[in-house]
């Protein structure tokens, strides 16, 4: 399992795809939060990072998709599949080692990020003055975030051996996943299962932890979904094997 891990991990590393998408998720989160006039925190006035919490998941949508669309479709690809799942290893260590070598990535684009809350914090009135605990909270929850989406991007993969396909998908069951609960409970017909309705959905978890309100039912809530999209995965792979 490590060598896969290794091999999937270094194969990123070794190519411009992950740098470029990094890159591009930085740039952008950069731009969103310190110069477009109606996202920025200078105009905004107060030392928080909550409109950055707010944003990463509209760019994980993106940033997620680009990373994962390779792990298996490339390796269906180029005719490696094949070997791959005949090796003597479980295809449970197979999905997870690519799980969490493209879960490792997200970890990276994650981590410059936390100069945004050093500049904030120097920037507070009086200097320190920032919720601390709300941002170790919102970034706990932001990693349980990018693991669900990398597990649908895994499973969106393991679908064609085409990338851009893979990426498409992935991206949709993102944004339903994300988004698709929400709106689901505003149709007058679910009216009185709204709340049941949204419970289903990422996003009342996400910003009930971007409160840095670390509750287990949202932490088991992540953990549950990224499982079963990595078991919906298993599924796909164990009927092609």
């Amino acid at each position: 399992m490590y060598a896969v891990f290794k091999r999937e991990l270094y194969s990123f590393l070794s190519s411009m795809v992950a740098y470029i998408t990094i890159g591009v998720f930085l740039l952008v989160s950069g731009l969103l939060l310190w110069f477009f006039p109606d996202t920025s925190i200078l105009d905004y006035g107060y030392a928080e990072m909550g409109g950055f919490f707010s944003l990463v998941p509209y760019l994980f949508m993106f940033l997620i998709p680009a990373i994962t669309m390779r792990s298996l479709a490339e390796e269906r690809r180029e005719g490696t599949y094949e070997l791959l799942i005949t090796r003597p290893i479980t295809l449970w260590q197979i999905i997870l080692a690519k799980f969490l070598a493209s879960l490792v990535l997200v970890f990276f684009a994650l981590i410059p990020t936390l100069v945004y809350y050093y500049s904030i914090s120097k920037l507070g009135f009086s200097e320190g003055n920032i919720d601390s605990g709300a941002v170790i909270g919102s970034y706990i929850g932001l990693f349980f975030l990018g693991a669900t989406f990398t597990a649908i991007g895994i499973f969106a993969s393991s679908l064609t051996k085409n990338q851009v396909i893979a990426f498409v998908i992935c991206a949709a069951l993102c944004a339903f996943a994300f988004l698709g609960f929400d709106y689901t409970s505003q149709v007058s017909a679910f009216s009185s299962f709204q709340s049941n309705i949204l419970s289903f959905g990422i996003n009342q978890h996400y910003t009930s932890m971007s409160r840095g309100v670390l509750d287990t039912r949202d932490l088991l809530y992540f953990i549950s979904f990224t499982m079963l999209f990595l078991w919906f995965t298993r599924l796909t792979m164990g009927g092609k094997r």
